[in-house]
């Protein structure tokens, strides 16, 4: 390849590996999620809302990287199926607020030793390294947050 292309070779690409990685942890999760119907993104709804138990739609957003178009189906979805419940703000009625149900809540137990069991899956980073990951991945995912 000309020198002049060298920037789109596939091994110059942070992006990829990144793309690849990502699929490769989310396949692992699937595993365990399947069983229970649960997607991997709706997974990461039930993780906050079991730590907040109950977030404006915009907030839920915000935290994950989601935009309206991704939640809103799936939080209907979530509805339907009893997990979740959704109410209008009552001071703004273009805020909605998600809240765990009975039923979201006892998924909770069925899923607390996926993460464990996700990550005794790979022995390829030390606790540090998979540390040092972790910042560094935020530290690309809030550049430019403003946009």
């Amino acid at each position: 390849m000309a020198q002049e292309y060298k920037q789109l070779k596939l091994e110059n690409q942070l992006c990829f590996p990144l793309y690849a990685c990502s699929r490769k942890i989310i396949s692992r999760y699937t595993s365990y999620l399947k069983p229970l119907g649960l997607t991997y993104t709706q997974y990461v709804v039930f993780m906050v809302l079991w730590d907040k138990e109950k977030v404006t739609v915009g907030e839920l957003g915000e935290t994950l990287y989601l935009d309206a178009g991704t939640l809103t189906p799936l939080l209907k979805k979530l509805e339907k199926e009893g997990y979740i419940h959704r109410e209008r703000s009552g001071e703004d009625e273009r805020v909605t607020y998600v809240s765990i149900s009975d039923k979201g809540n006892e998924l909770k137990e069925k899923c607390k030793n996926i993460p464990s069991e996700v990550a005794s899956l790979s022995t390829a980073l030390s606790e540090k390294e998979a540390k040092e990951l972790y910042r560094l991945l935020y530290l690309l995912i809030n550049e430019n947050v403003q946009e």
